[in-house]
């Protein structure tokens, strides 16, 4: 994308090039239409105005201004078509200034790649299934930070994975400065592991894992998001329970905010879990492999009752949750639920004092929090949440949060089985 990093742009080159770089990258159709349209009216508004056939700052404030997208004008829900045009807009000046799009989420599987790297990529992902066991969920995260990764060299750097040199590595990673920390910490862990690999199969004659920066993000960096007690009232209160799908979605949310089960282990419940005969459900945890027995309080028994005699349709799927529309599959392997709580979240007009997280594992946060302010020890909160450290359970010492009445389990209830 030479032209990009010219002085003078030409608009129309420039909308031609970011129309086929989007496309590369695997946009939807409707995206790509949306961005064509407004990109498309940035060509007419110049034309109109005589501004000429060059791409400028001035030309975008000018755009800008006459579709009257401000940050102030844009708060309202009948607003939200100005807040695309501004991201769009936003877009083809990040594409000016460095020739490429940055997407929050990568398509893997739309992504093109040389018959070469596509090859090594399916040997890796292949590697990582029989030699390291990963999990699904991290596979897809060691394959989609080796698959950006490769883009960026054939992309970027027009460099054969025989030809990655160390400064390679650090424009990579530079790239990714958009990102939070944590984020490229991971990137970077699973970029080194990808470079090893290539060293171990000879196609890199020298390891350049180490050549890698090390990203440090201290474990306690950042406050757990946490719910208002009075929050979480109205979340539960909005769920239609006379419904199929809100009599899944409530015991769904039952088990995140009352016992603080981590979404992975929520998606996975099985039918076997449920020990009606004890009260409690047993499960071994998919993120650390160990056992975990908990209780199964009355208000959460009778969600899941409610859901399995009323709500979950006839299947032989083990799985307690299964999709609500046929053919009533269970969750996808990396479905993080958050389809579920954002759809009572909105319905019962939820909205935060500050920016926070406010998927599931916010509720787990919220549930860990309430226990601490009620005095709760570390070691007992530690077996609920199912930590195998106390330095896990310890970043909730710094969440504050007010008027915290009460407690949604019995510590002396619990039981982490051995």
């Amino acid at each position: 994308m030479e032209q990009t990093h010219s002085k003078k742009l030409q608009l129309r080159r420039l909308v031609a090039d970011a129309l086929g770089e989007i496309q590369r990258l695997g946009y939807s159709r409707g995206s790509r239409d949306r961005y064509r349209t407004t990109w498309k009216q940035l060509i007419e508004f110049s034309q109109r105005k005589e501004l000429g056939d060059e791409f400028s700052a001035d030309l975008v404030a000018r755009f800008l201004e006459e579709c009257r997208v401000r940050d102030q004008q844009t708060n309202l829900p009948s607003d939200g078509w100005r807040r695309h045009i501004a991201f769009e807009v936003k877009m083809l000046a990040d594409f000016a200034k460095n020739g490429r799009f940055e997407r929050a989420h990568t398509r893997v599987q739309a992504i093109h790649r040389p018959p070469a790297m596509q090859k090594t990529l399916r040997d890796y992902e292949q590697y990582c299934k029989d030699r390291l066991y990963l999990r699904p969920s991290t596979l897809l995260l060691r394959t989609t930070a080796a698959t950006t990764f490769l883009d960026f060299l054939h992309s970027s750097k027009a460099r054969t994975l025989e030809q990655i040199q160390a400064v390679d590595l650090s424009e990579f990673v530079s790239s990714r400065d958009h990102l939070k920390p944590k984020t490229v910490a991971r990137i970077v862990s699973d970029v080194r592991c990808f470079l090893r690999f290539l060293t171990m199969r000879g196609i890199l004659q020298k390891d350049l894992s180490a050549e890698l920066p090390t990203v440090r993000v201290p474990r306690d960096a950042t406050i757990p998001s946490v719910w208002d007690q009075e929050l979480i009232v109205r979340l539960l209160g909005a769920v239609d329970r006379s419904s199929a799908k809100g009599k899944r979605d409530y015991a769904i949310l039952l088990l995140a905010c009352r016992l603080g089960l981590r979404t992975g282990d929520i998606r996975t419940l099985k039918l076997d879990n449920l020990r009606w005969a004890e009260s409690t459900i047993e499960i071994t945890q998919a993120k650390t492999g160990t056992p975990l027995t908990l209780p199964l309080p009355n208000e959460v028994g009778e969600a899941l009752i409610d859901h399995l005699k009323s709500g979950r349709p006839q299947s032989a799927h083990r799985e307690v949750f299964l999709k609500v529309n046929p053919p009533f599959d269970p969750f996808g392997d990396n479905d993080n639920l958050h389809h579920i709580i954002k759809y009572w979240r909105q319905l019962a007009g939820i909205t935060f004092r500050c920016p926070q997280k406010r998927g599931l594992h916010s509720l787990r946060h919220t549930l860990a929090t309430r226990l601490l302010e009620k005095g709760t020890p570390l070691p007992t909160i530690a077996e609920i949440l199912g930590h195998t450290s106390l330095e896990s359970t310890r970043i909730y010492a710094k969440a504050d949060v007010e008027a915290l009445r009460s407690v949604a389990l019995d510590p002396e209830e619990v039981n982490h089985a051995d």
